[in-house]
């Protein structure tokens, strides 16, 4: 099935976070003082995500992206991962992390079905990178990136956050280590929900929304058209098909704000 929104844009892309919950606090993302996280009882079931992909599948979705917070704190995402691979019709799987735990789980996500791993890095300087962080270990993630490799995984996208140009110091960095080890880099301007401010990402996708191609499920339920709007249809209240439909039918031409939710949340 064909799945088209108002302005012939063909929808074949959801995003699921899967946890609103993180092992960083980086300093774009959540405030110092932390936030205040979601009841475990309003987190979907694994099997509840499931099934909202089967429906989605059935509708037009044939690429999942797996987000958080960061997906690889919560128990028993390999073997969700093994459960969207046994989708007929899903053609790609993928995850973004922080990869602080991918050197744990790299191998194993690989034999589970994962296609394709993105990382987020905004810089190489250790100091730098616990004070973007607040308080995280550079080391750890860098170990993961080089299992994730070792893994089989390719591309390996690393998505880095700069304020104006890639020619910071920062972001030159992190193009030069991708481009000396086979990565890809992709470069994110800050971004703020609130007062609508985004843009295309560089050497990437993201942020064209005249080929805008996704929803988003958040961790308690909601279906997003857009990440800059305030829209959001309950699965649980609409079922999920009319769900998604209305995302679908109610996607904008182009983001606005979004003063509802948080990169935390929605899963970026």
């Amino acid at each position: 099935m064909l799945l088209l929104d108002k302005y012939n844009r063909k929808i074949n892309y959801l995003r699921i976070s899967i946890t609103d919950r993180c092992n960083l606090r980086c300093t774009y993302c959540m405030p110092e003082k932390g936030i205040k996280l979601l009841n475990h009882s309003n987190i979907l079931r694994y099997e509840e995500i499931i099934d909202i992909v089967k429906v989605a599948v059935e509708l037009g979705i044939n690429k999942i992206r797996i987000t958080g917070g960061e997906p690889l704190i919560r128990k028993g995402v390999v073997e969700f991962i093994k459960m969207l691979k046994q989708i007929n019709g899903i053609e790609d799987i993928c995850l973004t992390t922080n990869a602080v735990l991918l050197e744990q789980f790299a191998k194993t996500l690989a034999n589970a079905g994962l296609n394709r791993v993105n990382v987020s890095l905004d810089t190489l300087n250790y100091e730098k990178f616990k004070e973007i962080s607040r308080g995280g270990d550079l080391t750890k993630v860098i170990r993961g990136i080089f299992a994730a490799k070792e893994a089989g995984f390719h591309p390996i996208k690393i998505n880095c956050v700069i304020k104006h140009s890639v020619d910071e110091n920062d972001a030159q960095d992190v193009a030069n280590f991708a481009s000396l080890h086979g990565f890809q880099a992709r470069f994110i301007k800050t971004m703020n929900l609130a007062s609508g401010v985004f843009s295309h990402v560089i050497d990437g996708e993201g942020g064209d929304c005249a080929k805008c191609n996704r929803l988003r499920l958040t961790s308690d339920g909601y279906i997003l058209p857009c990440l800059f709007s305030n829209l959001k249809f309950n699965v649980k209240e609409l079922g999920t098909k009319e769900a998604i439909l209305q995302a679908v039918n109610s996607k904008p031409s182009t983001g606005k704000n979004n003063n509802l939710g948080q990169f935390y949340n929605i899963g970026g």
